[in-house]
């Protein structure tokens, strides 16, 4: 089933896109050239190529991935990350050192710096043997979520939501949670979005700091978290850990 706009979300706390679907990756054989959920590789770009650089430094930043925006235009939301030794920028979803560009007609952030024609920087890689970097691409598979891991998850934002006073007491959840996924609510380690209405949750994605992982993101063993403007044109992200 197709995520779709909700048209409900009031912000990064409720549900801007159902059903909730989980990732899953799967080797690229060849390099992926189709505007469609995918980690590494080269931005697959709808609107001409438009690499951001830090802005203290100027210097590229890596490409993670590419997640499609649900709604009727075919639309992608572009992840780069700022990464000096091994460790990620995106505390601050305003810095401009992590950024979720989207295409197409999409607006620039404030806080990005688009680099001169031609920028280009490192994509997402995963180490090899003697520290060696190694760089990948996968598809990005879109799942459907078991039943039970849905109410776990929903049960979870709920919590959080009491914790803020934005409903009523609601009882400590024991279920599962999901490490990676798309649409739905979202759980963060630390009750609140470091963003505020009216930006609308998008996609979670766990970090992979260990060489026996399919990639390298290092989000202090916590999770990163991209959100979109209502009408669909703006991005942002941020990662934090417990």
């Amino acid at each position: 089933m197709i995520m779709r706009p909700t048209g409900r979300a009031d912000g990064p706390y409720s549900a801007a896109f159902l059903p909730q679907q989980q990732m899953t990756l799967r080797a690229a054989e060849q390099p992926i050239s189709e505007p469609v959920a995918k980690l590494g590789g080269q931005p697959v770009w709808l609107d001409g190529p438009a690499w951001p650089v830090d802005p203290s430094t100027g210097n590229p930043l890596v490409f993670i991935g590419q997640f499609p925006v649900p709604g009727d235009t075919v639309r992608l939301a572009y992840l780069f990350v700022d990464e000096e030794d091994r460790i990620m920028g995106g505390t601050n979803p305003e810095a401009g050192d992590a950024v979720l560009l989207v295409q197409p007609d999409g607006r620039i952030p404030p806080s990005t710096v688009i680099g001169p024609p031609g920028t280009q920087g490192r994509t997402l890689w995963r180490w090899g043997p003697d520290e060696s970097e190694i760089p990948v691409e996968w598809h990005v598979d879109l799942q459907p979520v078991a039943p039970e891991i849905d109410r776990s998850i929903n049960d979870q934002a709920a919590f959080e939501r009491s914790l803020r006073g934005e409903r009523p007491a609601a009882e400590v959840p024991d279920g599962e949670d999901l490490h990676d996924y798309m649409g739905g609510a979202a759980c963060y380690p630390n009750l609140f979005a470091r963003v505020e209405a009216p930006w609308q949750f998008l996609f979670k994605i766990s970090d992979a700091p260990d060489d026996k992982d399919p990639y390298f993101l290092n989000f202090g063993y916590g999770y990163g978290y991209g959100f979109v403007s209502p009408d669909h044109r703006e991005g942002r992200f941020f990662w934090e850990c417990s």
